[in-house]
């Protein structure tokens, strides 16, 4: 027999994760999505100077190459916005 989750308001729920309470409870992990994270393939031509300090970045804090690329980009899209439009906020995920 499936057990239900428990339910409650989007008000509450918002309340108790504000206040660090364990809401895990209340989500369906089965069907939770991320919207707007689907990846994209794009491929990037790097000279061999530019690989090797990649690779000894990543190595230094025990990341991939392709992660600390996806940081760094990350850090520089949300740093450029908040200079360009300081007062819109961005969702979580940009």
């Amino acid at each position: 027999m499936k057990k239900e989750k428990a339910t409650i308001t989007a008000e509450e729920l918002d309340r108790r994760f504000d206040a660090g309470e364990d809401i895990s409870q209340f989500l369906d992990w089965d069907n939770a999505r991320r919207p707007g994270l689907k990846p994209r393939r794009v491929n990037v031509d790097l000279p061999g100077w530019m690989i090797t300090e990649l690779d000894k970045q990543a190595s230094r804090i025990g990341v991939t190459r392709q992660s600390i690329i996806k940081v760094w980009l990350s850090e520089r899209i949300k740093t450029e916005k908040a200079e360009l439009e300081p007062t819109k906020g961005y969702p979580s995920h940009v």
